[in-house]
């Protein structure tokens, strides 16, 4: 397996559930439990990415290491960029996005991740997806959907129902559900601030548009297990507490 490092980044400020990177979960801060859940990944390195003074005394009081940028980023993959400078990572090193909010990402997509990247040397990005077994959730648009070419790559994302079909029905069996987890080329991240606007990616408020219309090509495959949704609401924070409990 390519030898890999982790960041998680994470923000205080959040719409729907706001301060949920401290929210308590069977007695610890939510940061800290998707922290030790990377751990068991075997990376390299596990650093939690954060502008938050009292996120990073959370992570440290546990044991755990932390990258601080500036608190001017918009996205995830925008405080990566900063915090792979801030270190220092070689250009050819792989960085798993590890989201903030998902303490019970499985550990076996973690590493492969890594190794799907590492199997797809043209790629900037890998991610994950998971079938979606059910016409509302295909429908729904807070579930992003994902088109990939037979060959692995890519095609787009959104919210809308894709893809679609002509006629009665849902396309059962092709629909997929994007999973937020990526892997990176610290040189693709590096270059992710040079990136020109993107329509796109300001209609479906989804980044991964903007590497998609820069021409980037983004490795996908089927997750090797099933991935629980992260913490968005209460109701999500509620069911995660009785997961770890």
């Amino acid at each position: 397996m390519n030898g890999f490092h982790i960041l998680i980044p994470a923000r205080l400020d959040s719409t729907r559930l706001p301060e949920k990177a401290l929210a308590d979960i069977a007695g610890l801060p939510l940061i800290v439990r998707v922290w030790q859940r990377a751990m068991k990944a075997g990376a390299l390195s596990v650093r939690v990415v954060t502008d938050s003074g009292r996120i990073a005394a959370a992570v440290g009081q546990a044991g755990g290491e932390v990258v601080m940028t500036g608190a001017e980023h918009r996205s995830g993959t925008s405080r990566l960029a900063e915090a792979v400078d801030r270190l220092g990572l070689a250009d050819e090193a792989l960085v798993i996005n590890v989201q903030g909010d998902e303490p019970a990402v499985p550990v076996a997509c973690i590493r492969q991740l890594a190794k799907l990247l590492g199997r797809h040397c043209d790629a900037e990005m890998a991610t994950l997806w998971v079938p979606i077994t059910e016409p509302d959730q295909w429908r729904d648009r807070n579930v992003v959907k994902l088109v990939a070419a037979a060959d692995g790559r890519a095609l787009y994302f959104s919210r809308a129902p894709i893809p679609a079909r002509v006629g009665e029905g849902w396309p059962s069996g092709l629909a997929r559900r994007h999973v937020g987890l990526y892997a990176y080329r610290v040189a693709a991240l590096k270059n992710w601030s040079k990136l020109p606007g993107s329509e796109l990616e300001r209609n479906e408020s989804l980044e991964q548009l903007r590497a998609l219309e820069a021409g980037w090509t983004i490795a996908c495959e089927a997750a090797v297990e099933d991935i629980p949704p992260g913490v968005d609401t209460p109701a999500d924070l509620e069911e995660m507490r009785r997961y770890f409990a």
